[in-house]
């Protein structure tokens, strides 16, 4: 039972001691997707931490850039301050490494967003959004006539929106 609790209490100062760490709100999938690849909690017991966590005030839900986003409190930084020498050296050193490793795609993934919806007339409407510093840089919406278009712009969007946005201002800029 003891140990039981010990683990417990590591993996949620394990949780806090990552939303510390990536110094910007995350998405509840971008915290399961660094737990899961490092093999720390299951999918399911994770997701009863963080409700425990966000039902103690010691993280909460935000809006950021129309996206849901967990945020360290300032009451879950001062437990985390507090008892951070019980998470393992080995956990805090691959939190690091992970987080250091992959910190560009995590802020790709908050500052762009590529969706699409359909329409009565069954023509599919492409947004595409990048926003840098809570500044929207650019807010584009294209209407497409099939489905494999608007994923196909979705795409190209999510992996190439920096050339692409550069073109746009280029192309608006010199003509």
């Amino acid at each position: 039972m003891y140990e039981s609790t010990l683990e417990l209490a590591e993996n949620k100062l394990m949780v806090l001691y990552i939303l510390k760490s990536i110094k910007m709100p995350i998405s509840n999938s971008q915290l399961t997707e660094i737990i899961l690849e490092n093999g720390f909690i299951n999918y399911f017991t994770l997701q009863q931490y963080v409700s425990e966590l966000i039902s103690s005030s010691f993280i909460r839900y935000d809006r950021k850039n129309e996206k849901k986003v967990l945020v360290l409190s300032d009451k879950g930084e001062k437990v985390l301050s507090m008892f951070k020498d019980r998470i393992s050296a080995s956990k805090i050193e691959a939190i690091d490494s992970y987080i250091k490793e992959r910190i560009d795609t995590i802020k790709k993934e908050l500052t762009l967003t590529a969706n699409y919806t359909i329409d009565d007339n069954d023509n599919f409407m492409v947004n595409l959004k990048a926003i840098e510093n809570d500044t929207l840089l650019m807010d584009l919406k294209i209407n497409v006539a099939s489905n494999k278009q608007a994923i196909s712009l979705c795409d190209k969007w999510k992996s190439n929106s920096s050339e692409i946005y550069n073109k746009i201002m280029q192309l608006l800029i010199n003509s």
